[in-house]
């Protein structure tokens, strides 16, 4: 789509020519500016709460989101729009890549980018990243299964954390789940190229099965009677945790082995999802450690 109808009739933007451009950055152009001015009128349509945009571009915004989008080679990138400045701090990446490179200004990208986005003058649009199969989770994982989390920065929180802790997937639903892009990615700054995502239509069932491939099951509840330090944490291990409003649906809570709470001192007995989700796995982790 043209961000001016006059600009149909007008040649494609020139090669940048003028002035020294970012060193090695791949194909590089300068759009031209819109001619009334004005910023182009945003066209993008709205998400509908709780239910994932199917759309066959990603817009991945925000320095460590691009780069670590640059540097996975399971990502098939489009094109990049950046300010000068940051295209040159990404020469070598872009050039790695062949990466077309628009050079626009920061207005530009505003424009382009979802309203309020933080992109740090950097929008990459790439194609969605494939997810994977039940089938294809690793026989002696380790595992993070969202029931319905539609919140798009407690997600990309989450899979920030779990690329820390070296998760094997992250299990999420196909809908009632943010769309993995955007600010989603943005909050995971890079963590969404690292753990693939199993999307399931139906979670009981993708449970069920996560249980016959041998996986245990721990439900993460603030008011379940066993403490998580106390339960047994072996491989493969699947921990499973619900949106902050109602937690664990009850089918949910049925696939579960265990359910399992985090033994918090303090007066507040419940975290963001995203925190708990952090301690967990730290937890998780030190224990798996200890028995290898």
């Amino acid at each position: 789509m043209t961000r001016n109808r006059n600009r149909r009739s007008k040649p494609p933007p020139p090669t940048l020519g003028s002035g020294k451009p970012p060193p090695a950055a791949g194909r590089q152009t300068r759009a031209p500016a819109s001619d009334t001015g004005q910023a182009p009128a945003r066209l993008r349509p709205r998400d509908r709460p709780g239910e994932r945009r199917e759309a066959k571009v990603s817009l991945i915004y925000g320095f460590h989101s691009v780069v670590a989008a640059l540097k996975a080679s399971r990502r098939e990138l489009i094109r990049l729009y950046a300010t000068p400045a940051a295209a040159e701090r990404l020469g070598p990446e872009i050039a790695a890549r062949g990466l077309e490179t628009r050079i626009i200004s920061l207005e530009e990208i505003s424009a382009r980018a979802p309203r309020e986005a933080v992109h740090q003058g950097l929008l990459l649009e790439a194609r969605p990243l494939a997810p994977i199969d039940v089938a294809e989770l690793p026989a002696n994982g380790l595992v993070l299964v969202l029931d319905q989390i539609t919140d798009p920065h407690n997600v990309g929180a989450i899979l920030r954390t779990a690329a820390a802790f070296a998760v094997d997937a992250l299990v999420t639903t196909e809908r009632h789940s943010p769309e993995f892009a955007g600010a989603l990615a943005k909050s995971a700054s890079g963590g969404l190229e690292h753990v693939p995502i199993c999307s399931v239509p139906n979670l009981a069932r993708a449970l069920a099965e996560l249980g016959d491939m041998g996986y245990w099951r721990i439900g993460l509840d603030s008011e379940a009677e066993v403490r998580l330090t106390d339960e047994t944490l072996t491989r493969p291990l699947a921990l499973v945790l619900g949106a902050e409003d109602r937690g664990l649906r009850r089918l949910t809570r049925e696939r579960c082995d265990r359910m399992a709470r985090l033994d918090l001192p303090g007066a507040i007995k419940s975290l963001n999802v995203s925190n708990a989700c952090a301690i967990a796995l730290a937890l998780v982790h030190e224990r798996l450690s200890a028995e290898a």
